[in-house]
């Protein structure tokens, strides 16, 4: 039977890359099914050895399970992620409670839970290396935190709890897509695009012509709630539909609507955390991230959302002026936010940042930025592997080598939007780097980067230059990161750091030779005059109240949902008031500051797994801002510099705690100031 399923022979191609092209879709579940009932044997095999626990027959046992699982997982999910055809959703749906139900039956299995408590209990007296001291360490407080140490009944509820939640979070991210997919916006006349580039029309032109409409122009909806063409757009029209159509996905009352789903998401997670002794699921979640507690999560968040607020009025007030020198003013609206900014932004700094996508063609911005800037810092080279295929006809696949010409891993890159991809920017591994199992890397990197018509270039927006450089950094976190055990692999560390090393690698983007490298423009090779990069540094922190405040209250929304008890998230709760009154307290209800994703949208913490932390990514900004400043005072872009970034941060992947790894790299803790420079918001 092994010999009919491509998941379940041995992996031939390089590096255990997945034979995507031999594999179909009815596939995935007998794979998992075959997987389940193996790693239940080898968990079997451990918790009915005779012999009292030891490092090996229990750690290394454990480590060494679950490998055929773990190959099938994320080979399916790298696909259910990024290419969720309707045969692959319903898979996923029928898999969620599966998977939910065996992952408990391993974490919370008695036996399995004595052995590892009992090397804990001994740990002082094993002769471990660190690395292995961390893994006992880590198992223990994993599964006491899963409600290991549950008694019989209580593991049943949870049990029924974490499956119903698998099943409802699956149906959360089903709702989105479709939901996305059906308010792409449709215009019938080029003139409601005017602002508009070629490229831009000639991306909307064909996601119509995907969509069989021959003639119109189609604005595809991005995750957060914002969207690049608001920048550009002359007709206000246009832009209200644009973002009209954002803020209601997950909220019209079809069979796509999130409300109900998410309120009973929010229920069970409340429950669940009181079941394991928690006040709330904010509670549940922190007490195991370097934060330690939702008290600490918002003490940062409330410092930060009061200068916040201030510098978006500020900045209100400039673009209401300007306004109201029009011959028909009108008062300042969301959908206008990013139009009249970018107007402030030529008439104070001179800079269109609309005209700067010919520099930014994107195989250059791949190649002589991206790539050549991981070259210069940490010496790796990367050739494309055109001989093998991924999961998509648009993945690019490159093989990545270590600066004396070993081979480190694969790198694959999927760069376009489409229909059954979901939302947003993120990077997976499809295969862990492990000594124990002797594998090597392979991960990858998704955009929704709209696809241009056939014999056009991809022009890239700034921000998209940044989260290419940013979703790499997750890369090379992904890459670099060597460990002995599986566990510690690539960027399985704490949710709350993770964020860590990809920002650091967005500092890249302006580097001198770097810029210089990949910012030339399409047709004439020049490079990006200076005047204009000066224009760029000048214009860093212009805006930062809008863009911080509109990620604070999202980080706020997530707490607030995520802080309520089981009392609490028991009373008939209406999304819409619940958002209100939770911006209003904080004071983020700015309505011409709408949160960067609204409940019914918010995928990172209803699908994906940033629930109660989507503080992360201002929380790793403070250790990204604080590093940053160290590589600017210690010769910035140097092979010695990269290599002890590597050595001490990336490449310790989860193997010591993170916030001692900073120490080990910076020689201190992280201070707040940088951040608060960075983002304008120091006194």
């Amino acid at each position: 039977m092994a010999n009919d399923n491509p998941l379940l022979s041995p992996r031939t191609l390089p590096y255990g890359l997945p034979d995507y092209a031999a594999i179909s879709p009815e596939h995935y579940l007998p794979a998992f099914e075959q997987a389940f009932a193996e790693h239940t044997r080898e968990i079997s095999a451990i918790t009915r050895a005779r012999s009292m626990p030891t490092f090996e027959n229990t750690m290394v046992a454990l480590e060494e399970s679950g490998r055929l699982l773990g190959e099938v997982a994320r080979a399916f999910y790298t696909v259910s992620s990024a290419d969720a055809t309707p045969a692959i959703q319903a898979i996923e749906e029928e898999l969620a409670p599966l998977m939910s139900a065996h992952q408990d039956s391993i974490q919370l299995d008695a036996e399995l839970y004595w052995r590892v408590k009992t090397l804990h209990e001994q740990l002082d007296d094993l002769e471990l290396d660190a690395e292995q001291r961390y893994l006992v360490q880590r198992h223990f407080t994993e599964m006491s935190h899963a409600g290991a140490g549950l008694d019989d009944d209580a593991k049943a509820r949870l049990t029924d709890l974490n499956q119903r939640l698998s099943t409802l979070t699956t149906q959360f991210e089903k709702n989105l897509l479709a939901d996305t997919n059906d308010l792409a916006v449709v215009f019938d006349d080029i003139s409601e695009l005017d602002g508009l580039t070629e490229g831009e029309l000639s991306a909307a032109a064909q996601a119509a012509a995907d969509r069989g409409l021959e003639g119109a122009w189609v604005v595809t909806l991005t995750l957060y709630t914002g969207h690049p063409y608001l920048a550009a757009l002359t007709n206000r029209s246009s832009r209200r539909r644009v973002l009209e159509a954002s803020r209601s996905r997950g909220s019209r009352g079809n069979d796509h609507d999130n409300r109900s789903t998410l309120l009973e998401i929010v229920r069970l997670r409340a429950e669940r955390a009181a079941l394991l002794g928690y006040d709330s699921h904010a509670a549940y979640v922190t007490s195991d991230e370097t934060a330690g507690s939702p008290a600490a999560v918002h003490d940062l968040l409330r410092r930060l959302a009061v200068p916040a607020a201030r510098n978006a009025r500020a900045e209100q007030a400039q673009l209401q002026a300007i306004i109201d020198a029009e011959p028909a003013p009108f008062p300042l609206e969301a959908h206008d936010w990013a139009y009249y900014t970018e107007k402030v932004r030529e008439a104070e700094y001179d800079l269109d940042r609309a005209a700067l996508r010919p520099w930014f063609e994107a195989e250059r911005v791949l190649q002589d930025g991206v790539f050549r800037a991981a070259t210069e810092l940490y010496g790796i080279t990367f050739s494309e592997r055109h001989d093998l295929n991924g999961y998509h006809p648009d993945n690019r696949i490159f093989e990545v080598h270590n600066a004396d010409g070993s081979a480190l891993g694969l790198y694959i890159l999927d760069l376009y939007t489409r229909d059954t991809k979901r939302g947003g920017a993120w990077m997976n591994s499809v295969v862990l780097q492990s000594r124990l199992r002797g594998t090597a890397p392979v991960v990858v990197n998704n955009l929704n980067v709209p696809k241009p018509s056939a014999g056009s270039p991809t022009l890239l927006t700034l921000d998209e230059v940044t989260t290419l450089f940013h979703e790499f950094g997750h890369a090379l976190h992904g890459l670099f990161a060597t460990v002995t055990y599986p566990h510690f692999a690539g960027t399985n560390v704490f949710r709350d750091f993770v964020e860590f090393p990809s920002q650091v690698n967005e500092m890249w983007i302006y580097w001198p030779e770097i810029l210089a490298a990949y910012a030339r423009h399409l047709e004439t090779d020049a490079p990006l005059p200076q005047e204009v990069v000066e224009k760029l540094h000048a214009s860093e922190a212009f805006n930062q109240g809008f863009a911080t405040s509109e990620y604070l209250a999202a980080s706020w929304l997530d707490q607030a949902w995520h802080s309520l008890s089981t009392e609490q998230a028991a009373h008939d709760l209406e999304v819409a008031a619940f958002e209100a009154d939770a911006l209003a307290e904080i004071g983020l209800n700015n309505p011409a500051v709408p949160t960067r994703y609204s409940s019914t949208y918010f995928a990172h913490v209803f699908s994906g797994g940033y629930s109660a932390g989507y503080y992360s990514y201002i929380w790793s900004e403070v250790l990204d801002a604080d590093t940053v400043e160290w590589f600017r005072e210690s010769g910035g872009l140097t092979r010695e510099n990269g290599d002890r970034f590597r050595a001490r941060l990336l490449g310790v992947g989860g193997s010591k705690d993170p916030l001692e790894a900073y120490r080990d790299f910076r020689g201190r803790d992280a201070a707040i100031e940088p951040l608060l420079k960075r983002r304008g918001l120091a006194s």
